[in-house]
């Protein structure tokens, strides 16, 4: 006899999920096999997420809820699943940024987590070594909903050239990400600056930081140190760093010329030149 394993439905929303995949599965009549068949996976897969021992993608959750006619449960569920993949710290953050209508951020390394591509995301995460990369990957992923949802927050975002020219994952990896950025040109609610380093010191020495404004609930500052995020709300910082992030936007390079910077990077130092002789820049 198979030896199951007994999850208990309020440890997490990964268990959660589980027993009621593993509940309406037998409801239905079904066993993992023919249910894998159904869903074009095998039946260890199905088994594996009945038993929390992998996180669920959200094709397979849509897969499932069609199969099973569930109404949407379980599309509804893998969003808090993914989440509750975000390291622990960094939840409340999360929490706080779905709920924000205007975030500005200073982005002095990489490009700011809303933004990345999935290439792009892996190879940030990454540097960390996790055990469970594909799934703060997802989880990521899973955070950039809000980019395109019915209300999107406004995202205004200050990126630092070093971010353009660090190969993260390699040229074609930059090359997919630095056209993502282009694409938000034709999108009202996102606008991204970059601060050259012509522009010399500027107000940020220090590092990158968020600005989360909400409808109703008072401004807050988000930074990062090597382990763990900070989130205050104390108005003498978020009248500081709102000074600060105002510097920031007066020093950067317009959203048209921050376009323009972008592509010219792309094209010369991502783009596939094989074939080409090399080029003298002036």
């Amino acid at each position: 006899m198979v030896n199951i394993r007994n999850l208990d439905p309020s440890a997490s929303p990964l268990d959660y999920y589980g027993s009621e995949l593993r509940r309406l599965r037998e409801e239905a009549g079904l066993n993992q096999a023919q249910l894998g068949s159904i869903l074009f996976c095998t039946a260890s897969l199905v088994g594996q997420i009945e038993t929390a021992k992998k996180v669920p993608t959200r094709e397979f959750s849509e897969r499932l809820d069609a199969a099973l006619m569930t109404g949407g449960l379980f599309t509804r569920l893998v969003g808090l699943v993914l989440k509750s993949q975000l390291p622990t710290w960094f939840q409340a953050y999360a929490e706080l940024e779905a709920k924000a209508t205007y975030i500005s951020t200073y982005q002095s390394q990489m490009v700011y987590g809303l933004l990345q591509t999935e290439g792009y995301a892996r190879a940030v995460l990454a540097t960390g070594l996790p055990d469970n990369l594909e799934d703060l990957v997802a989880a990521r992923l899973e955070r950039q909903r809000i980019v395109s949802r019915a209300n999107p927050p406004l995202i205004w975002v200050v990126l630092d050239e070093a971010a353009l020219l660090r190969p993260m994952g390699g040229c074609a990896v930059m090359r997919t990400q630095l056209d993502r950025l282009l694409s938000f040109a034709d999108q009202r609610w996102v606008r991204v600056q970059v601060l050259p380093f012509a522009a010399g010191e500027h107000a940020s020495l220090i590092g990158s930081f968020n600005l989360l404004r909400f409808d109703d609930d008072p401004d807050v500052v988000y930074t990062e140190d090597l382990i763990a995020g900070h989130t205050t709300a104390n108005p003498e910082t978020v009248k500081e760093a709102a000074l600060r992030y105002a510097g920031l936007q007066a020093s950067a390079l317009s959203v048209e010329d921050s376009a323009e910077l972008i592509l010219r990077v792309m094209e010369e130092r991502y783009g596939d030149q094989r074939g080409s002789e090399p080029r003298a820049l002036a």
